[in-house]
């Protein structure tokens, strides 16, 4: 079957993908500005947020590289008709993931104060990352089981039901916020930061429960583990280690990016750690067209598509600019009352506010990087996007980093390493799609 590469296909997979891709930067940014304003500790209780907040989301990044690698493989099947052949991957992929998350949550669980004492949290602020990632890690093999499923629906084309999931998720995780965290005068007594922790475990345990109800009646594809194993198993597991690889890299750059925060002092902290939320959810904002790149992408791809390839290519890139144009607009526009919402500390809001330009003018630039991970995601060039990341942190990022550190340009120099190391992530993805499609392309037409 011919995929159709209009305006409307595209976005009939990109808004939903948008929708399901902000949940987990949703459940935190959420933290955040909730946990930014608790009456009591409230400096130190956003720092804990932030510090916990990025190494949780490193784990879930670096052992949920199977949702892009399922969704490859099952869209690349779909694309070429062979989709019965299949059918038994999924369960034993998730399977193999859900493990592995039990595997690091109970190695994690014993040590949790030597790592955050590693990211340079101390004092109070240790006492609350111990506190705060005690509770939020039980949701860590629900987050992993998710997204699985939410891959799986991805590769059969299918972006509304992970929308759902992610809406319900994230609508609980507000209301449970305000309830748990502020409680309700002469009913319910606050549990500030806890409450947090436990509002996002809640919606992460509902979210899990949905995509289970859903994968099992409204797919032919089951959780029931069948032997023998899969023959594309293989290829699969070596995907996931290619993004498990460059997913340690991306993190790499965000743990050290958060350690060198913290060493500037607790404002500093407080203040990256509302600028890496909002960084993060424009990144998974503008990731809605990355998802229906790979989603499409495979599919044409798998149907020796390169001509629809090429043009799906250009119309994606065009529509993720136009949002990130609309987020800088509106980045600008909402300057300062976007810092309110989540602190109320006037020395928070100044080193913020003294970075957040950085993160607005660079949302073009991050919109081609992240579009152009979803195509390549969705192609199977795992390999490539590995050595892409491993490059931008360690030849980009990181000696920036140090650079900035070097000159004590204190947060700024933060912000413009991420400036480089998109530069160079999103020029590296561009320049090698047009040198490998581009005389594809080419022989499509003659």
């Amino acid at each position: 079957m011919k995929t159709t590469i209009s305006f409307k296909n595209i976005n009939k997979l990109a808004i939903p993908a948008t929708i399901a891709g902000i949940a987990e930067p949703l459940l935190s940014i959420t933290d955040t500005a909730i946990v930014g304003n608790i009456p009591v500790d409230g400096l130190e209780s956003l720092a804990a947020a932030g510090i916990v907040g990025s190494f949780l989301s490193m784990l879930i990044w670096v052992l949920g590289q199977t949702r892009s690698a399922i969704s490859a493989i099952i869209s690349q099947y779909l694309g070429a008709g062979r989709l019965e052949e299949v059918k038994t991957l999924p369960a034993q992929a998730i399977a193999l993931n859900v493990a592995l998350s039990i595997l690091v949550l109970s190695s994690t669980i014993f040590i949790v104060e030597e790592i955050f004492m590693l990211l340079n949290a101390s004092g109070k602020i240790l006492k609350y990352c111990v506190q705060y990632y005690s509770i939020r890690v039980w949701g860590f093999p629900l987050t992993l089981f998710a997204f699985a499923v939410m891959g799986i629906f991805r590769g059969l084309q299918n972006t509304y039901w992970p929308m759902l999931i992610a809406i319900v998720g994230a609508v609980l995780n507000v209301a449970l916020d305000f309830l748990l965290v502020y409680g309700i005068e002469g009913w319910f007594t606050p549990l500030y930061l806890k409450g947090a922790a436990w509002a996002s475990l809640i919606a992460q345990a509902v979210m899990a429960l949905m995509a289970f109800v859903l994968l099992v009646t409204k797919t032919d594809i089951g959780l029931r583990i069948q032997t023998p194993w899969h023959p594309e198993l293989s290829r699969l597991i070596g995907m996931s280690l290619n993004l498990f690889v460059r997913a340690l890299a991306l993190n790499t750059a965000l743990i050290l990016a958060v350690r060198e925060a913290t060493d500037l002092g607790d404002r500093y902290i407080g203040a990256h750690t509302i600028a890496i939320n909002l960084w993060l959810f424009s990144a998974f904002f503008i990731d809605g067209y990355g998802a229906a790149g790979n989603i499409m992408g495979g599919r044409l791809l798998g149907a020796k598509d390169y001509d629809g390839l090429w043009k799906l290519a250009k119309k994606i890139i065009a529509y993720g600019l136009w949002v990130s144009t609309i987020l800088m607009v509106l980045g600008f526009v909402f300057y300062r009352p976007i810092g309110s919402l989540f602190s109320n500390e006037t020395i928070v809001l100044e080193a913020f506010y003294g970075i957040f330009y950085l993160l607005i003018i660079g949302l073009p630039m991050n919109a081609v990087a992240f579009v152009f991970d979803g195509v390549f995601k969705g192609l199977g060039e795992m390999k490539y996007l590995r050595n892409t990341l491993l490059v931008a942190t360690f030849l980009g990022f990181v000696p920036m980093l140090f650079l900035g550190k070097y000159q004590q340009w204190g947060l700024t120099g933060i912000w413009i390493a991420f400036a480089v190391w998109m530069l160079v992530r999103g020029g590296a993805l561009v320049l090698k799609f047009r040198h490998k499609f581009r005389p594809l392309l080419s022989a499509t037409d003659t």
